[in-house]
């Protein structure tokens, strides 16, 4: 016999582009039923019926188990627990295209499936399509009767009633007492929660607030009243239960979610909000939930493992955790079982392939908030990705939803959008948006928030050097109340290397940059810049942080204007011009010496990369745009490295403002102040270090003292044995002044000497005075200078009375 001809390969389905002839949704089945027939599963029956019975299938690549109950051998009926299932409006998936594939291949089960199959038990079952339907299967025990119950139920399609939905228990009731096996699936029986809970919760909200007849409701709800657009929001994210909130970057999204959890709480009964938030901001939310909320049960989840179980278990209203431990601890968040999850910068799953997108995705509870100023940014798939968690049902299967409001060419590359308006619709029961126009009467005119960034390793053991000579000094202060001049040079050397290093490593040594304040900064810009009629302003005292920022910029190809010490005073309005009249600059990067002088008033965000000192200097910074003219409200970012002096800074710039009056009004590197006044920058710097002190304590007992190399400076460190007396001071401060004035004279030496022409140099600077021929030496300087020297005149004179 001749062999039998084999039959030719079955032509594969393009993933990536339909093939012509078929409608989408077809294509879509195709390729499900090729990839049920093509990947490798495994099938188990476990049920009672050969064919139309539950099985348990098993993604052997993933890893992963579904149920999957088949019905019929047409789409419609079947059901699978899988995300693609619920999702796909198509009525199938490859899981049950898998299972009908194998079970007509068996010998005898196509007569089986001709027959079809009626189960002698009734059923309620969610079909799912272009919209859930809770609809009715009616079995053959006790028919007639349990069709009479059904009646009032569901309509002649056995489709719900809506009206019947609120005393459905009823029905259930009535039908398995005809019926023992009776069934009502979980998801069916899930979605008439769903539906019931929401008619319920709206008209109970809305009967005890009416804000229209009512501007005092809900004024107690939080330490400080809402604006009435914040109100509204509140609101209406309580009734959704689940929504997105996509204000503009300044709107108070934050303080809007907090009044929504304590809405919730009072009137629903929840106990418990997990909020994943990027690890920057996890301490900011702490700061605003105790600054707002009456409520001061907050467990902020961090550090190993174990650590972070336990707190989960013992976690109260309000928990905080990072996106990254949250994908990590999706067990434990499953146990902790939220009431209401709080996405903030929810931009971090608009990537449906990243792992996070995948696992937060995962984690489930009643209530859920989405807080992102951009659900927009580059493509329609993130918009829809971010409203996965929220509901997935809301904008249907991405296919169909990028079929419908994409324009591609003949490629298939996306050329543009169409029907927009009918996105917006759809949202319109899930989101808000606010911009700073819409509610521009209600702002405040300037709105201050601290991120709190966390340091890499790197930075955080450079910082604990400086950290532990700086405690020494103070240590050392604290005992006798006297440090000679090197010992003070050598203080200010340490504090200001702890500053720098907080910033990125960078700026201590060029060979290095460990830092996350940059990816911070950006992650920011990332959802201002968005919006083309924002500008800002970014600050940062030292020149080399600037030029980070400044390389980042130019990798992303944004336009921007760079202010430092080395732009001459000629140039400063050009580059003012630039970023007040060109739209596409939209970045101002400045040091401090762009702090004065400057009219800023086109932005409306200042972002100060670090705190300075001085509080007068930082409001010099944000006086930049904060100022007469401005017409916009102002939003000011601080960012303040986690666990590092400057967040001793901040608490000190927002609480103890009068500790810094006029301590460095002269300038923060000067050392030789006077000692009243060095005694009140020692009160700071006492109070700045104080937990710092009591470590370096420790470790001098011990004998465990750290020994840190000065870049600038080479001090031994002499600590007296007793108490210096008055008079040794008094010598010493005079020895201190004597030495100031040979190195003034040492340094004026070499400076000259180094010239390619001294004695050009030095006549330049000695004159004879004509009428009594005596020489003198003439040096060049600017007013702030005279100032100081009229001071420190003023303050000699008065010694002498």
């Amino acid at each position: 016999m001749p062999p039998k001809k084999k039959s030719p390969p079955k032509k594969r389905i393009s993933k990536l582009q339909k093939p012509e002839g078929i409608t989408i949704e077809q294509w879509q089945i195709a390729l499900r039923t090729q990839d049920g027939e093509e990947k490798k599963f495994a099938m188990e029956n476990v049920g009672n019926h050969p064919v139309f019975s539950d099985f348990d299938i098993q993604d052997i690549d993933a890893k992963q188990n579904y149920k999957v109950a088949i019905r019929s051998k047409e789409i419609g009926l079947n059901y699978c627990a899988c995300h693609d299932f619920a999702t796909n409006t198509l009525g199938t998936c490859q899981h049950i295209e898998h299972a009908l594939f194998k079970l007509k291949k068996k010998r005898g089960n196509a007569e089986i499936f001709k027959a079809g199959y009626t189960p002698p038990y009734s059923s309620v079952f969610l079909k799912y399509g272009e919209e859930r339907k809770v609809m009715f299967r009616m079995g053959s025990i006790n028919a007639d009767k349990i069709q009479i119950i059904a009646s009032e139920f569901f309509d002649e399609q056995l489709q719900i009633r809506l009206n019947t939905i609120d005393h459905f228990e009823k029905f259930m009731e009535e039908v398995t007492a005809l019926d023992p096996d009776f069934r009502c699936y979980h998801d069916a029986l899930n979605y008439i929660i769903e539906v019931r809970d929401t008619q319920k919760r709206t008209q109970q909200l809305d009967q005890k607030y009416d804000l229209k007849s009512d501007s005092t409701a809900l004024d107690d709800l939080l330490k400080v009243k809402l604006y009435p657009y914040q109100k509204e929001c509140v609101l209406f994210a309580a009734k959704a239960g689940r929504c997105l909130i996509a204000d503009d970057m300044g709107l108070g999204k934050t303080i809007q979610s907090i009044g929504i959890s304590e809405l919730l709480k009072k009137e629903m009964g929840i106990e418990k909000v997990l909020i994943i938030c990027p690890t920057s901001l996890k301490y900011q939310w702490k700061y605003e939930i105790e600054k707002f909320s009456h409520n001061p049960d907050i467990t902020v989840i961090e550090g190993p493992w174990l650590k972070r179980r336990e707190q989960y278990q013992k976690a109260g209203f309000y928990s905080i955790v990072s996106y990254h431990m949250a994908v990590n601890d999706q067990e434990a968040i499953k146990k902790f079982a939220p009431d209401c999850i709080i996405l903030d910068e929810a931009q971090k799953i608009k990537n449906v392939e990243t792992k996070t997108a995948q696992q937060i995705k995962k984690i489930f509870s009643p209530y859920g908030i989405i807080l992102t100023g951009t659900p927009l940014e580059n493509r329609l798939e993130e918009l829809h990705s971010i409203l996965e968690f929220i509901n997935p049902f809301r904008l249907g299967p991405l296919f169909r939803f990028l079929d419908t409001h994409q324009i591609t060419d003949d490629h298939g590359k996306v050329i543009g959008y169409k029907d927009l308006k009918k996105i917006k619709e759809m949202l319109s029961p899930v989101m808000i948006r606010r911009t700073k126009d819409d509610v521009l009467k209600q702002l405040p005119e300037r709105t201050d928030k601290n991120f709190f960034v966390p340091m890499t390793d790197e930075q955080m053991e450079i910082h604990s050097e400086y950290k532990d000579m700086v405690a020494r000094l103070v240590n050392k202060w604290r005992r006798h109340k006297f440090l000679s001049e090197k010992e003070r040079q050598m203080l200010m050397i340490g504090l200001n290397c702890m500053r720098m290093v907080s910033d990125s490593t960078f700026i201590l040594d060029q060979k290095t940059r460990f830092d996350t304040k940059i990816d911070e900064l950006f992650t920011l810009l990332d959802s201002t810049l968005v919006n083309k009629n924002e500008k800002v302003v970014i600050f940062s005292q030292w020149k080399r942080m600037t030029g980070l920022v400044e390389e980042e910029l130019e990798k992303r190809k944004i336009k921007y204007t760079h202010l430092h010490g080395g732009v001459p005073s000629k140039k400063r309005g050009e580059l003012m011009t630039t970023f007040r009249d060109d739209p596409n600059c939209q970045i101002f990067l400045s040091t401090d010496a762009g702090g004065i002088g400057l009219n800023l008033q086109t932005a409306s965000l200042v972002v100060n990369l670090d705190c300075p000192w001085n509080p007068a200097v930082l409001e010099q910074r944000i006086a930049r745009v904060h100022r007469l003219g401005q017409n916009k409200p102002v939003f000011v970012a601080n960012f303040i490295s986690k666990g590092s002096i400057e967040e001793s800074i901040m608490q000190l710039v927002q609480f103890k403002k009068s500790v810094f009056a006029g301590v460095l009004d002269d300038g923060e590197n000067n050392v030789f102040m006077g000692d009243s006044k060095f005694k009140q920058f020692m009160k700071t710097v006492e109070t700045v270090a104080d937990a710092t002190a009591e470590e370096a304590t420790k470790k001098e007992k011990s004998g465990s003292a750290v020994e840190v190399e000065i870049p600038t400076a080479e001090v031994t460190e002499q600590v007296p044995k007793k108490e210096i007396s008055d008079n040794q001071k008094q010598q010493a401060d005079i020895q201190d002044l004597f030495s100031t004035g040979v190195q003034f004279l040492e340094k004026l030496g070499t400076t000259i000497s180094k010239s390619e022409s001294p004695k050009g140099v030095l006549s330049s600077l000695v004159e004879k005075d004509k009428k009594t021929g005596k020489s003198f030496v003439k040096i060049s300087v600017d007013d702030e200078m005279i100032d100081r020297a009229e001071k420190a005149l003023v303050g000699f004179l008065e010694a002498l009375k």
